[in-house]
C-alpha cells in the first residue's frame, strides 16, 4: 500500500510537470497579447474608413469575444484584426492603430494580438468582479442589452478570452479607455486598481507585472465635455506603479464632445503604441 501511494504521488507529480511543460511550450513568446477594456471610445465610435481596413498585417490579430456573423467571426477564435475589434457593429478604436504601430516598430517575428471587451456608456463599476451585478441591475435597458452579448458579465468574458490567449501567447499589457461615466469620481483610480489587481490575479500574473496604459478623454483643446476627468486619470500612476497615461491633446473630437473622430482614434492609438514601445526600450516619435 505504501509503495502504491508513493508511486501515485510520483505519478501525479510527473503528470503535473508534463502538463506545465506542455503549457509553456505551447506559448509563443513572440505572440504579444494586449487586453483592451473600457467604454465607448475603446469599444469604437467612429465609422472605419477605407484606409482603416487596407494593409492590415496578418501579424495583427484579434481574438473574437463575441460571435459576429456579419464579419465571419466566431467567439474564441483568432482573426486578422480588421475593424471593428469589439463587437459586430462597433467602430474604430485606439486598439486598431496601437496594433498597427507596434508592428511597424517590432521585429518581423513578432505577432500582436488584441482582445477588446468594452461597453459604451458604462462606469468602471461594470468591471468590478464582485459588485458588477448590482450596477447592471440599476442600468438602462440599452446597457443591459450590450452586457447580454458578454453573457451578462464583461469582466468574466475578458478573463475567459485572456486565458484562451495565454495558451498561444504572452500578455504584455492592458489598454484602458474609460472615465466619461465616472467624471468627477475621486475614487476612480482605486476602482481601476481593483479591476487591474483582479485581472492579474485571475490570470496568474504577478502583481504590478503588466503595464496598464490609460488614455485621456477628449481634451480641453477639443472642448471635451468630460475633460476635467483627465486630471483624475493623470493620478493613476500614484495608485498603480505600472500605470502609464496617454495624452489626448490634439486628438480630434466630434460634435458630441465625448468621442474622437477616426483621425483622433488613429492618433491616440499611435500614442498608446509609442508609450508601450518606450517601455520596451524603443522610443519612437508620433504626433
Amino acid at each position: 500500500m505504501k509503495t502504491f501511494f508513493k508511486n501515485s504521488k510520483r505519478g501525479v507529480f510527473l503528470l503535473t510537470l508534463l502538463l506545465a511543460v506542455n503549457f509553456l511550450t505551447a506559448q509563443d513568446k513572440n505572440f504579444h497579447i494586449y487586453l483592451c477594456l473600457g467604454q465607448s471610445n475603446m469599444e469604437g465610435h467612429a465609422r472605419p474608413q477605407a484606409e482603416d481596413s487596407a494593409g492590415v498585417s496578418e501579424r495583427f490579430k484579434v481574438l473574437a469575444a463575441v460571435n459576429c456573423d456579419n464579419r465571419g467571426r466566431q467567439q474564441d477564435n483568432w482573426y486578422t484584426a480588421l475593424p471593428p475589434l469589439a463587437r459586430c457593429n462597433t467602430g474604430l478604436t485606439p486598439a486598431d492603430y496601437f496594433g498597427r504601430t507596434m508592428l511597424e516598430h517590432l521585429p518581423k517575428n513578432i505577432t500582436v494580438g488584441v482582445i477588446n471587451v468594452s461597453v459604451g456608456g458604462c462606469k468602471i463599476e461594470l468591471f468590478d468582479k464582485d459588485n458588477f451585478q448590482s450596477y447592471v441591475d440599476g442600468s438602462p435597458d440599452w446597457l443591459k442589452n450590450i452586457v447580454k452579448s458578454y453573457d451578462g458579465n464583461p469582466y468574466q468574458r475578458l478573463v475567459d478570452m485572456a486565458r484562451i490567449a495565454q495558451k498561444s501567447g504572452v500578455i504584455k499589457g492592458i489598454l484602458l479607455h474609460q472615465g466619461e461615466s465616472n467624471t468627477g469620481d475621486s475614487l476612480w483610480t482605486k476602482k481601476v486598481k481593483g479591476v487591474y489587481d483582479n485581472l492579474l490575479k485571475d490570470l496568474n500574473l504577478k502583481p504590478n507585472s503588466v503595464p496598464l496604459l490609460a488614455g485621456h478623454l477628449v481634451s480641453e483643446d477639443q472642448n471635451g465635455a468630460c475633460a476635467s476627468m483627465n486630471k483624475i486619470i493623470s493620478t493613476l500612476p500614484q495608485v498603480i506603479p505600472n500605470a502609464h497615461v496617454i495624452s489626448s491633446v490634439g486628438c480630434e473630437g466630434v460634435k458630441d464632445r465625448l468621442h474622437f473622430s477616426a483621425a483622433g482614434y488613429r492618433k491616440l492609438g499611435r500614442r498608446y503604441a509609442a508609450t508601450m514601445l518606450a517601455l520596451m526600450g524603443k522610443k519612437i516619435t508620433v504626433e
